[in-house]
C-alpha cells in the first residue's frame, strides 16, 4: 500500500514525488484563495475531502505553536488544534499551559489566518477559550462519557454561537455517544461534528491504543446521517507508523475528516509524543489518500453494493478479531479446569449460553436456530482448546 511507505523513516518524505506533490499543493491553493473563516451555514460543511484537523497534542510553548501553525498554514489543513488544559491520567503529569496557551493561539491564528480549536472540559474552558478567539471547541472522551459534566457544558453552551466537535466517550456505547450530542444540540448550537478516536479496553495484545470498533461510528451514522463524522488516527493507534493507514481506512468509510496530532519535533513532545508526526509527514500522508466517492441514493447498485460490501468486511474484520479474544478467554478458562480440577465441558454453562444467547438473537429479530448453530460451532472449539490443555497436563503427568 503506497500510502504507507513513509512508516520506513521520516527520510522517505524525500521520496514523494515532486509532481504529485506539486499538483496536491497548487489544487489546494486553488481552494484556499482566501482565509478561512466561519461559513454561514455550517463551519463543517465543505467541499474538500478530507476536512483536516491537525496541531500538537498539547500548545507546549509560544515558539513550537507558532511554528507548528507556519508549517501548516499552506497545507489543506482547515482548523489548528492544540491541546490547553490537558486531562492526563495520573497527577504529576504536564497538563497544559492554560490560559497562557491561549494567547499563543490567538497569536497563530491572526498571524496566519488559520481558525483554532481547543478541548474543553469546564465551563470556565468555554468562557476563557470564547474570550481568546477559539473558532472551534472539542469534548474529549472522558468528558463525553460523564452526561453530569456534558449538561454542565451544555448550559454553558446556551446562548452562545459556536460549532463544538464531541469525541466519542471512552467506553463502547453509542447511546452514551449520541446521548452528548444530543445535549449539546438542546443547548442550541447547531454546528456540531463527531470524532471517532477510539474505545478503551482491557486487550493487552491490542495493536492499537484505543480500539476503532468501527461499528459504533457506522451506528452513529445511521442514526444521524447528516453529522460530520472525523477520524482520530492518533488516538486509535497510539503510534505514528500506522496513522496513515487508519486514515485510509476511514475515508474508505466514507468519514468526512480527520484529527491527526502534529509537532514540528515529534520525538520531543511533553505529551503523546510516540502518536504525533511532522508537518511533512502530514502532508506525505494526505497526498497520498485516495479519497472516494461520496454515497448517494444517486449512484448505481454497483456503487451501492461495493459501499455495502466495505461495511460488511469491516465488521467482518471486528467479528473475527472478537472470536480470537473469546478462544484466549476460553484457553485461560481451561488452566483454571486444569488447576481445579474439574472437567472441560459443563452441562449448566452450556444451557445458560443456549438460553441467553437465543433470548438475545429474538431480541434482535435474528433466526434463533441460526445463532445456535453458531454458538455450538463456538462452544466446540472452545471445548477442543481446553480439552488440549489438560490432555497436555496428562502428559506431563506420565513423563
Amino acid at each position: 500500500m503506497g500510502y504507507i511507505r513513509y512508516l520506513l523513516h521520516d527520510c522517505a518524505i524525500g521520496l514523494l514525488s515532486k509532481a504529485v506533490s506539486d499538483q496536491f499543493m497548487a489544487t489546494w491553493s486553488n481552494c484556499r484563495s482566501e482565509p478561512l473563516t466561519l461559513q454561514p451555514m455550517s463551519f463543517f460543511n465543505t467541499d474538500i475531502r478530507p476536512f483536516v484537523i491537525a496541531g500538537p497534542c498539547s500548545a507546549e510553548t509560544r515558539e513550537q505553536v507558532l511554528e507548528t501553525a507556519g508549517a501548516l498554514k499552506d497545507m489543506p489543513v482547515q482548523l489548528f488544534r492544540a491541546g490547553i488544559w490537558k486531562p492526563r491520567t495520573k497527577p504529576g503529569s504536564f497538563e497544559g499551559m492554560g490560559i497562557e496557551g491561549l494567547a499563543w493561539l490567538k497569536e497563530a491564528k491572526e498571524l496566519y489566518q488559520l481558525p483554532v480549536t481547543v478541548e474543553v472540559a469546564e465551563p470556565a474552558h468555554i468562557e476563557q477559550a470564547l474570550k481568546y478567539g477559539v473558532d472551534v471547541l472539542w469534548l474529549g472522551a472522558r468528558t463525553t462519557v460523564n452526561p453530569f459534566q456534558v449538561q454542565r457544558l451544555a448550559d454553558a453552551l446556551k446562548g452562545v454561537d459556536v460549532p463544538v466537535m464531541i469525541k466519542n466517550p471512552v467506553n463502547p456505547d453509542v447511546d452514551l455517544w449520541e446521548g452528548a450530542i444530543e445535549r449539546i444540540e438542546r443547548a442550541g448550537i447547531k454546528d456540531i461534528a463527531a470524532i471517532h478516536r477510539g474505545f478503551s479496553g482491557y486487550n493487552t495484545n491490542s495493536v492499537y491504543r484505543n480500539e476503532p470498533n468501527w461499528p459504533i461510528p457506522i451506528e452513529l451514522k445511521r442514526r444521524k446521517p447528516g453529522l460530520p463524522i472525523f477520524c482520530d488516527p492518533s488516538h486509535i493507534t497510539g503510534k505514528r507508523d500506522r496513522i496513515a493507514e487508519i486514515a485510509q481506512k476511514a475515508m474508505d468509510m466514507d468519514f468526512e475528516g480527520l484529527m491527526i496530532e502534529t509537532h514540528p519535533r515529534p520525538a520531543e513532545a511533553w505529551s503523546d509524543a510516540a502518536q504525533q508526526v511532522a508537518p511533512e509527514t502530514l502532508l506525505f500522508i494526505l497526498s497520498h489518500l485516495v479519497v472516494r466517492r461520496e454515497y448517494t441514493d444517486e449512484m448505481g447498485k454497483g456503487v451501492e453494493m461495493e459501499y455495502l460490501r466495505q461495511l460488511m468486511d469491516t465488521l467482518d474484520a471486528e467479528i473475527i478479531d472478537l472470536v480470537a479474544r473469546r478462544m484466549q478467554l476460553s484457553e485461560r478458562m481451561g488452566e483454571v479446569k486444569r488447576s481445579s480440577n474439574i472437567t472441560a465441558y459443563q452441562p449448566d454453562r452450556w444451557r445458560e449460553i443456549v438460553e441467553t444467547r437465543s433470548a438475545r438473537a429474538l431480541s434482535h429479530n435474528l433466526d434463533k436456530e441460526f445463532i445456535l448453530k453458531l454458538y455450538e460451532l463456538i462452544h466446540h472449539e472452545s471445548i477442543k482448546k481446553q480439552l488440549a490443555i489438560l490432555h497436555n497436563e496428562q502428559k506431563e503427568l506420565k513423563k
